[in-house]
């Protein structure tokens, strides 16, 4: 893989790590080309002096140059610039994901709502191996905290819902992920043994966010490459990268280690749709086609309650009227109910549920729509 150096050309880089300044490198790019960026900036920890363990033996904590700032003026200058880069670069629907720690992610949040980033959700990454406290004096430091947010109010941004869900064993995603930091195998070491990076972060992240929001084909940028996870989880799963980092050694790691990896195959790489993304099926169509006729009987799974259809797509039942979603509810005494899934019809002595029925529409719908184009 060949480091480029900016200026670049007008097409887009795919699959490149471009040498210089992330600023100057976004902004000569393409606007409005980018699906997905994910940012890890610099933290600006403000350390001062060294970091020791109670044996006394020094602690690898980040003191690089490239995560220190003469103030916080400087910091927010900084970042106002390089988001204003990134905004210009995504797509009307794209989105940014940005990471950070106490340190800086209040001040990053306030910048994304004042340049018209639309927040979506703040997600607690809680490490489950974190660094101790050495000192005693405050809190273990277990969390880093993510900002996801679509480029304006209005972006139709990707959300993979029923993906994330399987991936939680079917249970709805929560916004506290509980990961580990990068360790063992995992974590980059130079030709002397020591971090290759002092804040790599764990592929688990970046497979999360990108299953979550982005589809197979999209572009991810990353204006902080680093080592290269973003670029090294992307070719796993099948989408193109751009990688921005201005320190050769960590184009250099990055590089080889994205070398190594192997993109999954066509099949791995599908992930479970968006009910949401699916067309919208009225049961009213259902009727109106003959799929199922006015006065037919529908069944409550185990056949505790009946209704019949009405020719404006309606039901009726015990004197209860609605649509199939309300009369589901009101028969059940509950708040909500999916009438798809809850109604079924008999056909050939077997309960077969009406969501089939949609389904079969949705695929007609999906064939023309190929044909089409």
């Amino acid at each position: 893989m060949a480091t480029k150096t900016a200026p670049v050309a007008a097409t887009l880089p795919l699959n490149q790590i471009m040498a210089g300044d992330c600023v100057e490198v976004m902004n000569s790019l393409p606007a409005g080309s980018v699906d997905l960026i994910f940012a890890d900036p610099p933290y600006n920890l403000q350390l001062r002096g060294d970091l020791h363990r109670p044996d006394n033996s020094k602690v690898d904590a980040v003191d690089d140059h490239w995560d220190q700032f003469s103030s916080f003026a400087a910091y927010d200058s900084f970042t106002r610039d390089w988001l204003a880069a990134a905004k210009r670069l995504l797509k009307p629907n794209g989105a940014i994901w940005v990471i950070g720690s106490y340190h800086n992610i209040f001040r990053l949040g306030s910048v994304l709502q004042d340049q018209g980033f639309w927040l979506l959700n703040d997600v607690v990454w809680r490490k489950s191996n974190p660094m101790p406290n050495f000192k005693g004096k405050r809190l273990t430091n277990a969390h880093e905290t993510l900002i996801w947010a679509s480029r304006d109010e209005s972006s139709k941004y990707t959300f993979n819902y029923e993906a994330l869900k399987a991936l939680n064993d079917g249970i709805q995603m929560r916004s506290d992920w509980v990961l580990p930091i990068c360790t063992g195998h995992e974590r980059l070491k130079d030709e002397n043994g020591d971090k290759a990076h002092p804040t790599q972060k764990p592929e688990s992240l970046l497979h999360r966010i990108m299953v979550a929001t982005t589809n197979a084909g999209d572009v991810v940028l990353d204006p902080f490459f680093g080592t290269g996870t973003t670029g090294a989880v992307a070719k796993m799963l099948g989408r193109d990268f751009i990688g921005i980092e201005r320190e050769e050694a960590y184009r250099r790691a990055a590089t080889a280690r994205i070398d190594r990896v192997r993109r999954f195959d066509a099949s791995a790489l599908e992930i479970t749709g968006s009910k949401r993304a699916e067309p919208r099926v009225p049961f009213g169509q259902v009727v109106e086609r003959g799929m199922l006729r006015p006065g037919e009987e529908l069944f409550s799974l185990g056949n505790r309650y009946k209704a019949k259809v009405r020719a404006d797509g309606t039901l009726i039942g015990n004197d209860v009227k609605g649509s199939i979603h309300q009369v589901g509810a009101a028969l059940e005494g509950a708040p909500s109910c999916n009438g798809w899934t809850y109604w079924h019809f008999k056909r050939d002595g077997k309960m077969v549920p009406i969501d089939i029925l949609r389904q079969q529409i949705r695929a007609e719908m999906e064939a023309d729509n190929s044909r089409a184009h």
